[in-house]
């Protein structure tokens, strides 16, 4: 059958070609290869008007920096040198310098972005976004775009991305992360009932998320499952008949591969037993025998049934429990209310929260006890109290990076308060929440430099300590973190080297210039050259650096 699609678009090829002889000037070459290039682009995927963003042009002209809040440093476990972190300002600008610092470094991603539902809970370039807008999908899928396409590059190899998500934009985020992922890297969708009714709303009242799920590479991602614990190895295996080797359960003793063709003999009641037809015993004829005798291969309670084997807990290797794509025992939006009602004491601290349960589950499932958690959409936080928690329940060492705006003070006023409740132990007003959970957070702001100052290095250097404590998760505190910036800092450091005892990192400016004896006391520690590893994009692109 013929491609009707085709052979439109290839008439009208031929007929710009006609076009591009009548018309030869440049203006009108450069017009006529544009319409050539939307013509022959691809046929197949999702389709929408791209727009820009605010925040996009901001970067045409200035840099993001890091700007550190000192005064709202959290030091639960003054013992560990490690920090989360907690980044305010626009997510694009935040994943643009975490492209720097964590490129291939993040583990697992959650996001919760708005849905869009078209009652202008979407903010975009300070507009409210309602179904009156005639672009708001597009609009959407713009900003979506950009964070995604960024979210990809941070993530790890085995590395994997959850984001929640309704009907009003489910299958279009579905098109685009197949495109930004791939479609071999989707790993499936969690639907997830977070309410008990849908309020009359529409003509199916809905009671559920979407949570899809993508892989960076599907080939590489840890097994995707739930840890066995010892209720359900319990609910497994039994001892009913209190033999010594322990609890067991029963397995089929016959397989579809070709295999020994005998017959099984009860030796108590002269029975014979056939494997199913089509099937074969897993054991030949000695080693059945040798089981029947020592009692791991037996003829059910009554002694007269087909002959099944034991299979002993201590002799397996438990694997994990497979988790499927209905959740309805995983906490419900009310639940997230009253954690939050419970940290703030009201209600009404944010709209539609979810249960640090649910995060939790998701991070079970997914990765290893020593994570790197990034959720770039953190609203009132909950993805930093499920890692805490988390790492308290199971002695893991998990670490959260958190990105939010700070419209109607969020970050400031629900974020931040909720993480430091939960590490301290104490609310707001100074009243008991729990015993805390030891850790600690450092809280940057976004700032920005112009392309165009004329001190544009030492700028961006005036921001380096943060790049440095975001990338390597720790603080610059000139013990056991030292940064050098100039030859006297150098000299001062040689001098007096005896004294840094527990001296982990060197951080050096690129200008220092050091003598030999300094070259061969470095040699011996862990240097790292600053600025270039940050910013030597743009200090090249301003003609800085070569």
């Amino acid at each position: 059958m013929a491609n009707l699609s085709q052979i439109k678009r290839e008439k009208m090829l031929r007929f710009l070609e006609t076009l591009k002889e009548q018309h030869s000037d440049d203006e009108s070459l450069i017009a006529l290869n544009q319409i050539e290039k939307e013509l022959t682009s691809k046929k197949y995927g999702l389709v929408w008007e791209e727009h820009e963003e605010e925040v996009d042009v901001k970067m045409q002209t200035h840099i993001p920096v890091f700007t550190e809040d000192e005064g709202r440093e959290i030091v639960g476990n003054p013992e560990s040198e490690d920090y989360n972190f907690l980044l305010e300002g626009d997510n694009l600008h935040s994943l643009k310098l975490l492209e720097k610092t964590h490129k291939g470094k993040i583990d697992v991603i959650y996001i919760d972005p708005p849905y869009n539902t078209g009652n202008k809970d979407f903010v975009y370039d300070d507009l409210k976004i309602g179904d009156d807008d005639g672009y708001r999908h597009s609009k959407w899928i713009s900003f979506m775009k950009s964070r995604l396409v960024v979210a990809k590059r941070v993530l790890k190899e085995h590395g994997i991305i959850f984001i929640s998500i309704d009907d009003n934009e489910v299958a279009q985020l579905k098109m685009l992360s197949s495109e930004i992922f791939g479609e071999n890297n989707y790993v499936g969708t969690i639907v997830w009932k977070k309410k008990t009714n849908g309020n009359n709303m529409g003509w199916l009242p809905p009671v559920h998320d979407y949570i899809l799920c993508y892989a960076k590479n599907i080939e590489q991602i840890y097994d995707i499952g739930l840890e066995v614990g010892e209720e359900e190895i319990a609910k497994r295996y039994s001892n009913p008949d209190d033999d010594p080797r322990g609890p067991w359960t029963t397995s089929d003793l016959s397989a579809n591969h070709v295999g020994p063709s005998f017959v099984i003999h009860n030796p108590k009641t002269g029975q014979i037993f056939y494997p199913p037809e089509g099937r074969y015993w897993v054991f030949n004829e000695k080693e059945v025998n040798k089981r029947i005798e020592d009692g791991r291969i037996i003829f059910g309670k009554s002694g007269t049934a087909r002959p099944v084997q034991k299979v002993f807990a201590k002799d397996r290797i438990i694997g994990k429990r497979k988790v499927e794509s209905w959740w309805d025992d995983c906490a419900l939006n009310s639940d997230a209310t009253k954690e939050l009602k419970s940290i703030f004491g009201i209600a009404k601290v944010f709209t539609h929260p979810k249960p640090s349960k649910l995060i939790k589950r998701l991070l079970e499932m997914s990765c290893d006890k020593n994570a790197i958690v990034l959720d770039f959409f953190a609203g009132s936080g909950t993805t930093a109290q499920a890692v805490l928690e988390l790492n308290q329940e199971d002695g893991g060492d998990r670490h959260f990076i958190l990105c939010t705006n700070n419209d109607s003070d969020i970050c400031s006023n629900v974020t931040y308060p909720r993480i430091k409740t939960v590490i301290t132990g104490k609310r707001i007003d100074g009243t008991e929440y729990s015993e805390g959970i030891p850790a600690n957070l450092k809280y940057y702001r976004t700032d920005f430099v112009a392309k165009d100052s004329e001190d544009l290095y030492e700028d961006l250097l005036n921001h380096i300590v943060e790049m440095i404590q975001l990338e390597y998760g720790v603080k610059v505190d000139n013990k056991k973190y030292v940064i050098i910036m100039d030859d006297d800092e150098m000299d001062a450091f040689e001098e007096n080297f005896e004294k840094y005892s527990d001296l982990k990192a060197v951080f050096l400016n690129q200008d220092v210039l050091l003598s030999t004896s300094q070259e061969q006391l470095l040699a011996e520690v862990n240097t790292f050259i600053i600025p270039d590893c940050y910013f030597d994009f743009e200090l090249r692109e301003a003609g800085e650096l070569w």
